[in-house]
């Protein structure tokens, strides 16, 4: 039972670090642009004294969570600076848990830096470092990682589902299965070693064993079908990477720019424009997506350029989530009803030199270019073709029809957030869950008191699986860990 109460200890021992440092810590919060208004964050022990200095008052009280217009005037020159708000969040009850507050002044370069060389003469203050904010949120047990790293997302987010997703996980919708699941756990555990140490002194019923295995099989089930998500947060947050392959002058790069409306990639009659991997994000009807264009693949080749731009073309497929596979449209034709699809994808990928195993577990899609140059009884037959879409770069009137398609297959691939059933965003969420699978399972395993009579050795297997979910949630403290998920937030996050 000690295990339990020592395993947060580094999490504590942080915090205490933290919250007897005596730093106060101030920055810009939103960005350094040209804008209306900006806001600029204190937080710590000295943010009263440093309100104080800023309003010129020794004596001023603000009341909670109330906005004030109020002049701001630097605390050496006595000089006034800006006027604007003043916001006072004492804490527990901010957003640091900390004592905090907020200045909201003009927007202009002048002012804030004005005003952040005003913090730095009040002693006892310091500039933020990056993320420092949201760090002292954790510490102060006002967020789990989940949360944080959902912030982190929240912020970065570029498309609308993106952004439905990062405030289902900021607000808490992964924190609280994942709690649920710990707290589950730790109760299966804590019985089982009440067992060892009490049972024959206080007759503890033999029946506990099999409650908590009972428990244990439902939270491991659980935690599967958490675990068959087809990874839709993960390509949610960042973003279905989409190749697009196909055999030299097929129309690859034309597709890109009309995808892109813009130049992207250079197109000429010429076979083998294309020798590297050109990229380019979009957000396509709310999912991000990373088109790649790629260099035209054959078989045969001497060129050492064109070979290597191949080489590249199919690593970068390797990599991808969605594959758009572009043929010409006069060869499909050929191919009488949908059954024919699969053959012809099959022998068309062994032209390419591109061996089918590459493209196991993916999306394939089939797109027939150059629909211009078909005759109408050619048109008439590929429109039979369910399982293939149709288009022309030259003359792209089909483009809505064939862009509508793909956005069907984003939202299949990366699915809708929802509050009632939040999905896994991260890897190392999906490590640890699997990892705490593997402990369960060794346990329900090894665990038979007839042939395996030492229950305090597989009971450790059990502490392994509730510290699998803590490195998730942060209870327990991992430098390596925090380090990761802290970087990327800007200074006055």
């Amino acid at each position: 039972m000690a295990l339990f109460r020592n395993a947060s200890s580094g999490f504590w021992g942080n915090f205490r670090r933290f919250a007897s440092s005596g730093c106060t810590i101030y920055s810009l919060s939103s960005g350094y642009v040209k804008c209306g208004v900006s806001v600029i964050r204190v937080s710590g022990p000295q943010t009263k004294k440093a309100l104080r200095a800023i309003v010129a008052n020794k004596e001023y009280e603000p009341k909670a969570r109330q906005a004030y217009l109020k002049s701001f005037y630097h605390p050496a020159s006595k000089e006034m600076i800006d006027r604007g708000l003043l916001l006072w969040f004492p804490g527990p009850a901010s957003f640091t848990g900390e004592d905090s507050c907020e200045f909201q002044v003009h927007g202009s370069l002048a002012v804030i830096a004005a005003m952040l060389d005003a913090l730095g003469k009040v002693d006892g203050l310091r500039p933020a470092e990056p993320g420092e904010f949201t760090k002292r949120a954790f510490f102060g047990g006002k967020l789990d990682l989940t949360e944080v790293e959902g912030l982190a997302d929240l912020i970065h987010a570029e498309t609308e589902a993106q952004r439905k997703q990062a405030l289902l996980q900021s607000t808490g919708a992964l924190a609280r299965l994942y709690d649920t699941w710990r707290r589950r756990l730790i109760r299966c555990a804590a019985h089982l070693e009440a067992y060892i140490d009490f049972a024959e002194e206080e007759q503890i019923e033999g029946g506990i064993i099999l409650q908590l295995t009972k428990e244990l099989k439902a939270v491991r089930r659980e935690i599967r079908e958490h675990l068959s998500d087809q990874r839709q947060g993960e390509l949610l947050r960042d973003g279905v990477r989409t190749v697009i392959i196909g055999a030299p002058n097929v129309g690859k790069s034309s597709l890109l720019n009309l995808l892109c409306q813009r130049s992207v990639s250079i197109v000429t009659d010429q076979a083998g424009t294309t020798r590297d991997i050109i990229e380019t994000m979009l957000n396509f009807g709310g999912y991000p997506v990373v088109f790649a264009d790629t260099a035209g693949l054959r078989r045969y080749t001497t060129d050492s350029i064109e070979q290597e731009g191949m080489q590249r073309a199919k690593d970068c497929l390797a990599q991808s989530d969605l594959i758009l596979l572009l043929a010409d449209a006069k060869n499909i034709t050929q191919l009488t009803h949908d059954d024919a699809v699969a053959p012809f994808v099959d022998n068309y990928l062994g032209e390419l030199d591109i061996p089918l195993d590459l493209c196991a577990g993916k999306r394939l899609q089939l797109v027939a270019n150059k629909t211009d140059t078909l005759t109408d009884e050619e048109h008439q037959q590929l429109a039979r073709l369910t399982k293939v879409l149709t288009i022309s770069c030259h003359k792209p009137d089909k483009m809505p029809v064939f862009l509508g398609a793909l956005e069907k297959q984003l939202q299949e691939l990366c699915g809708e957030p929802r509050a009632e059933n939040p999905r896994i965003t991260n890897t190392r969420y999906r490590q640890q869950l699997e990892r705490c699978i593997e402990n369960i399972d060794i346990f329900l395993r090894d665990y038979r008191p007839d042939v395996y009579p030492d229950m305090a050795i597989a009971a450790s297997k059990l502490r392994n699986s509730v510290r699998c979910i803590e490195r998730i949630t942060g209870h327990i403290s991992c430098e390596d860990i925090l380090d990761v998920v802290f970087k990327d937030f800007c200074i006055g996050k």
